[in-house]
């Protein structure tokens, strides 16, 4: 198994690449997606976090209400504490069931927003960054997400920088142009990837 953390600042493009991988036959692991799975109605994980903070938390249709719960959890660390003993587990019982379910030889994509924020580099076999300038970043969180210029650059600037998220790059992909291209540095990366990971097969090369 090739373990491939893929990582980029708000706005490069990760999904794009992530979407593009696993259509080329990676099993792409998204820890921010797997956090909503463990949490919806009707799961154990949902139900203890009510427990914890009360029918208060919950939307009318029964949905966590994630942003009551910040506002909750996000100024008392004792709290933030409690909901990270209740989601973590639960994300990493998943995690390594999707491990675990993966074939030999497999090419496995973490998908990781804060990779380089929180030193996780050394987990991975090799870590691809998607990459593009600060401004290409801003006009699309405006184009996409309707997002100000203010809060885009707000966005951005609390992340690390462009800099030090390159300083952990094994594999680097430019996002700065046309879809078409990044399909095609994709598909090139995509070709090294298999590459590598006939390599750690058994009898590789």
């Amino acid at each position: 198994m090739l373990r491939v953390g893929l990582t980029g600042g708000i706005g490069s493009g990760k999904s794009e690449v992530s979407r593009r991988l696993a259509a080329r036959g990676a099993i792409v692991i998204d820890a921010d997606k797997i956090a909503r799975e463990v949490v919806e109605p009707g799961t154990s994980g949902l139900a203890e976090i009510v427990q914890a903070f009360g029918d208060g938390v919950l939307r009318p249709d029964g949905t966590l209400d994630r942003e009551r719960l910040g506002s909750i959890v996000f100024v008392d660390p004792d709290k933030l504490k409690v909901l990270n003993g209740i989601v973590h587990p639960r994300v990493g019982a998943r995690v390594e069931e999707l491990q675990q379910a993966a074939p030999a030889g497999a090419i496995v994509v973490y998908d990781v927003p804060l990779l380089a924020e929180n030193g996780l580099a050394a987990m991975y076999d090799l870590v691809i960054v998607v990459d593009a300038p600060d401004g290409v970043r801003v006009r699309r969180l405006g184009e996409f997400r309707g997002m100000t210029e203010g809060d885009a650059r707000a966005r951005i600037a609390v992340q690390v920088s462009r800099e030090d998220r390159l300083d952990v790059a094994d594999i680097v992909i430019d996002n700065e142009g046309s879809l078409e291209l990044l399909d095609a540095r994709v598909g090139e990366v995509w070709d090294e990837l298999v590459a590598r990971a006939g390599a750690y097969a058994p009898g590789g090369g």
